[in-house]
């Protein structure tokens, strides 16, 4: 859903995947693939693309967790479902759980 929310910021503003990866100094494919959700971003690749779209990560995370309660009302259900944003540094992104000493924020519908 995290993707879906870049995209949707990103087309609202009437601009281009070139554009925003341009701006992010990242690839096109890598922000494509990050807003179909095939790839995860680390935090410093989710800031420099909220850098570039002008928008605060709070409060993209925030219009994820109303997505996420949309969707779970949406199909009847209860469950809960949760965003974990890893900080950490660009290596760290790879790394499969968090370790002690990481920070992690949790958005929960």
């Amino acid at each position: 859903m995290l993707g879906d929310v870049l995209r949707r910021i990103r087309l609202g503003q009437g601009r281009t995947l070139a554009d925003v990866a341009r701006a992010a100094r990242i690839s096109m494919q890598y922000l494509s693939e990050l807003e179909r959700g095939r790839k995860e971003a680390s935090s410093e690749i989710l800031a420099a693309i909220c850098d570039a779209l002008a928008v605060d990560l709070p409060d993209v995370l925030a219009e994820v967790g109303r997505d996420l309660a949309g969707a779970g009302t949406a199909a009847g259900t209860t469950q809960q479902q949760a965003i974990v944003v890893r900080l950490g540094t660009a290596a760290d992104q790879f790394a499969s759980s968090p370790r002690r000493g990481d920070v992690v924020g949790l958005l929960a519908a």
